[in-house]
């Protein structure tokens, strides 16, 4: 089918999530027809040059032959146009040749991309990253050579971590990095799940490497990042020989099939060090929440693109006798639960999506507000949703493309729809970047237990507020009661998190992250309501009916999953795997 990039809804949702707040505090220049023109021509962008690369993508994918990468067919001429459209720099620092907008319009940039083709978005998606952590990072050297080129896009970034014994626990990496007597270092080890470690798309690949000096203590403390590039930088800039690294084969995966995870083997391979020796993680950290927002983004992405897909099969597709409709054949849009089922997919994705914008505008106001103490709460709040929107929008992602999967009914099972594909693709996205489980247990592990919980608390009065607003609007007021509740039911849990044990925490994290975005998109959504509440247009009177069905149908449950929070945890430490099996 056809994809639209939602260029209205995001636009809506970022103006009314965080656009004054960036103009007033952080971008006084940036005017509302600036957003709409990047918007629109990256909705563009999306719509005619990633969305029909995305199923052929798919069907032929990335190859590996000789020991080299090739990309999916088109996906090099889409990356040149992508990088000389100026998308890869839209919020980088103008000093490396970045526009210098905000971080939340790259997010709002990002989903289009992300949804139009989720394989190729994955590409620059990681630059971003690697951008960020050289800049706060980076030696002279690195920012004055490589900057510049992964700012244009001429060359791309690899976040490279993880190896067959060390995937969440990288404190169990071997990789070695020995000095070569010169200032520098040489790279010898494996890393495995190198997402676009290699390919033909770019001149060069940057790879920044987490490894161990030889006399590193073990654990966390004796891994540092290291900078090594495909081919050998000189010191005017230009590129040298081939390093020593090479790619050793492309995993073949359940879905994102046109974007190669390599295997990459470090063969002595020239690198330099990336700040502080022992410091590595913590440098890394600096891309890995880049990327972790930005994978939220994808599964609001994918979430739109399986949707947009479902609606339009569900308005084609004509079966049976529906209540809501004369016709026979009726299209099946017209039975009531698949109506439900679409509006509910709907108002989840507008959840998420305001939830990630959210985060990137307080990105934005981290870095740029004026007043020492906006910029710490808006870092604490920043800290506080970003597992929130990794963990959360990726599971709506999974849970909108198997929704998608259920109305195309049995043809959804068959792979030439399509819906198959998004299904497969949104599979990888709750996995990636830290698993769910782990955005859980940084969660109710560092990130509520912040400032002894007060920026949750803090999250909750102001949601509060927003619940008192809804409350007096007639058309509203259901909702405004819902979140409310809802509310509440997070400051029991958060309450009951706070003096838990640490077992009992971390056994409740996952389903305490779920209770938290249930519960941050209900507020969105009621804001989004608010803000269009009143208007003639038909689609924005749908927000209100979007927010009303979400909180009967997702807010209702908050005070229940509350409840049981604390309860049940004992059974699992006393219960051992051999029972479980019978």
């Amino acid at each position: 089918m056809t994809f639209r990039a939602p260029v209205r809804d995001i636009a809506f949702a970022l103006k009314t999530v965080g656009h004054s707040a960036l103009v007033e505090r952080a971008f006084p220049d940036l005017d509302e027809d600036t957003v709409q023109a990047v918007l629109e021509a990256a909705g563009a962008f999306a719509d005619n040059e990633l969305a029909p690369l995305n199923r052929r993508g798919d069907l032929e994918g990335a190859r590996y032959e000789n020991g080299k990468v090739t990309a999916a067919p088109g996906f090099a001429a889409a990356y040149k146009a992508f990088a000389e459209q100026g998308w890869n720099s839209l919020t980088a620092d103008p000093l490396f040749g970045g526009q210098g907008l905000p971080k939340a319009m790259e997010l709002a940039v990002f989903e289009m991309a992300h949804a139009a083709n989720m394989a190729f978005a994955l590409c620059p998606m990681l630059t971003q990253a690697a951008i960020e952590a050289l800049t706060l990072h980076g030696t002279e050297r690195q920012k004055r050579l490589v900057l510049p080129k992964l700012v244009s896009g001429e060359w791309t970034g690899a976040m490279v971590l993880t190896e067959p014994q060390a995937g969440s626990d990288l404190a169990a990496l071997t990789t070695r990095a020995e000095p070569d007597g010169e200032g520098g270092y040489r790279l010898h080890g494996q890393k495995i799940f190198i997402t676009w470690g290699d390919h033909d798309a770019t001149d060069n690949i940057i790879h920044l490497v987490l490894a161990r000096t030889p006399d590193a203590p073990p654990g966390v403390k004796g891994i540092s990042l290291f900078l090594t590039s495909k081919y050998e930088l000189k010191d005017d800039g230009s590129l040298g020989s081939r390093n020593d690294f090479r790619p050793g084969s492309i995993e073949h995966k359940l879905g994102i099939h046109a974007s190669p995870t390599c295997v990459m083997l470090y063969e002595g391979a020239k690198a330099e060090l990336v700040g502080e020796l022992g410091q590595g993680l913590a440098h890394m950290f600096v891309m890995m929440n880049a990327a972790r927002v930005q994978v939220g983004v994808q599964g609001v992405g994918i979430a739109e693109r399986a949707f947009q897909q479902a609606l339009a099969f569900a308005q084609e597709r004509r079966q049976g006798r529906a209540v809501w409709s004369a016709d026979y054949p009726a299209a099946i849009y017209d039975h009531p639960d698949v109506r439900r089922t679409l509006m509910l997919m709907k108002a989840k994705i507008e959840a998420a999506r305001g939830i990630c914008l959210t985060t990137g505008v307080l990105a934005d106001l981290a870095h740029r507000a004026e007043d020492e103490d906006e910029r710490a709460a808006a870092k604490a709040r920043q800290e506080l949703l970003t597992p929130i929107a990794k963990a959360w929008s990726t599971d709506v992602g999974v849970e909108v493309a198997s929704a998608g999967v259920q109305i195309h009914g049995g043809m959804g099972f068959i792979e030439e729809t399509g819906a198959a594909q998004h299904y497969r693709d949104a599979r990888i996205a709750p996995i990636y970047e830290g698993t769910n489980g782990i955005q859980a247990a940084d969660l109710v592990g560092r990130k509520v237990r912040m400032n002894g919980g007060e920026t949750m608390r803090g999250l909750c009065a102001e949601m509060m507020l927003s619940a008192q607003a809804l409350a007096d609007s007639p058309g509203l007021a259901p909702v405004g009661r819902r979140l409310a509740e809802g509310v509440a039911a997070l400051e029991r849990a958060t309450d009951w998190l706070l003096g838990a044990d640490n077992g009992a925490a971390l056994a409740a994290s996952v389903p305490y992250l779920k209770l938290a975005g249930d519960v941050v998109g209900g507020w969105i959504l009621g804001r989004l309501a608010i803000a269009a509440d009143g208007s003639d247009e038909p689609w924005l009177q749908a927000k209100g009916a979007l927010a009303r069905l979400y909180a009967a149908q997702v807010l209702s449950t908050a005070p229940g999953a509350a409840d049981g929070l604390g309860e049940g945890w004992d059974e699992l430490e006393q219960t051992p795997a051999a029972l479980l099996a019978g």
